[in-house]
């Protein structure tokens, strides 16, 4: 039965306003937030950071679709680069230049300090009181002397041996079969990537050899890139900037050698700890991958090739006009001894493997971008069930 009297909602409707006492209704109990949960307005630091985390991941996804969009235009400009094709190594050559020129380029200041107490292990106690006593001897840019030949010869090296290495990988892969590449992967890895640095060093040494002596006689023996290899090939004719390759062919291959390998082994088993395959995983997470591969090679390849390093740096630095590499390796070996080779080797790990962690990762995200797989990481095909 209906009541005769109005209800208290409709009563609130008529005479809204007229009332001098606030009208409170309860919330309906969906409604209510449960009196377990923290109220946002009391935190105002947490807001921010969800409008942080919001804002954040905006500017991602705009990102990606700004990278998208650019990785589409590129591909639209070269057309479908089939894997293997000349194409595809020439893109991988300029993927490799990229990868080590920039890198190489930007860790100039800790290059700079490693040569230079390599040569003498008493010039500078530390990185910081090295850059302080060369940017008050030198100014800000003696913090970056030896920038040229370092991105000159390292762009030539690393597209040699990034596109020479996709190349190698191939040949070799295809030589012992698809059954065999499995079995024996490591070795294929190892035999591409040292074929590849074999033809790299031939454009690395003269440029290397510019810059280790720009970065060890003070003042720098030159301001220019050419204006070093004409100094050198003035005074010593052309051979003088190849008398280093043999020591560096000593101190690169191993490294290079244990560059690839190791990360190829290295991404694999970060792959098989993670769960689902590689193509479960998006660009971010293939690069990330990458970068942390690079990095775990990166610290082996600056112990393995790090005597050598030391060598090479003495070597271009401090050999006799017309001494033979024999004599001149002799010599310097008894005037530092055994432990004489390891001088830097801390500086020398930061840096090699910062380094090898960013290369791996603009090298894969240049794949990336051109449409290419990223390197590494592929699971060996299923054995067939025995009939």
């Amino acid at each position: 039965m209906q009541s005769l009297f109005p209800t208290q909602k409709t009563l609130d409707h008529t005479f809204a306003g007229c009332s001098p006492f606030p009208q409170r209704h309860p919330e309906p109990q969906s409604k209510r937030p449960s009196k377990w949960l923290a109220r946002h307005e009391l935190y105002p630091t947490w807001s921010a950071a969800d409008d942080a985390k919001n804002k954040a991941a905006k500017l991602s996804d705009a990102a990606v679709a700004e990278f998208e969009k650019a990785s589409s235009k590129a591909q639209g400009k070269t057309g479908k680069i089939e894997l293997y094709s000349p194409k595809y190594y020439a893109a991988c050559t300029f993927g490799g230049i990229l990868a080590c020129g920039l890198t190489h380029t930007a860790v100039t200041p800790l290059d700079l300090v490693k040569c230079r107490r390599q040569v003498d292990s008493k010039m500078y106690k530390g990185n910081f009181e090295a850059w302080g006593k060369i940017a008050r001897a030198e100014g800000f840019r003696g913090i970056y002397t030896g920038w040229g030949p370092t991105f000159w010869g390292y762009s030539v090296q690393g597209g040699f041996k990034y596109g020479g290495y996709e190349f190698f990988k191939k040949f070799y892969g295809d030589l012992v079969g698809e059954d065999n590449f499995h079995k024996y992967k490591t070795l294929v890895y190892l035999t591409a990537s040292a074929s590849a640095e074999f033809i790299a060093d031939v454009g690395l040494c003269p440029f290397e050899a510019v810059k280790v002596r720009m970065q060890t006689t003070i003042p720098p023996f030159a301001k220019t890139t050419l204006g070093g290899i004409n100094y050198i090939t003035g005074k010593e004719g052309f051979g003088g900037l190849y008398k280093g390759l043999y020591p560096l062919w000593g101190r690169q291959i191993p490294y290079t050698m244990m560059k690839f390998a190791s990360f190829e082994t290295a991404v694999e088993m970060i792959y098989n700890y993670l769960p689902g395959k590689k193509d479960d995983y998006g660009k971010a997470a293939q690069t990330a991958v990458s970068f942390t591969g690079g990095y775990i090679a990166g610290i082996l390849c600056a112990i393995v090739s790090h005597p050598a390093d030391v060598m090479v740096s003495k070597l271009n630095a401090n050999r006799q006009p017309g001494e033979g590499f024999g004599a001149a390796t002799g010599r310097i070996y008894k005037e530092i001894g055994f432990m004489g080779l390891w001088n830097g080797l801390p500086v020398r790990i930061v840096m090699i493997g910062t380094l090898t962690g960013l290369q791996w990762m603009i090298y894969d995200y240049f794949k990336i971008y051109m449409g290419f797989p990223t390197t590494g990481g592929v699971a060996p095909p299923e054995e067939k069930a025995k009939a």
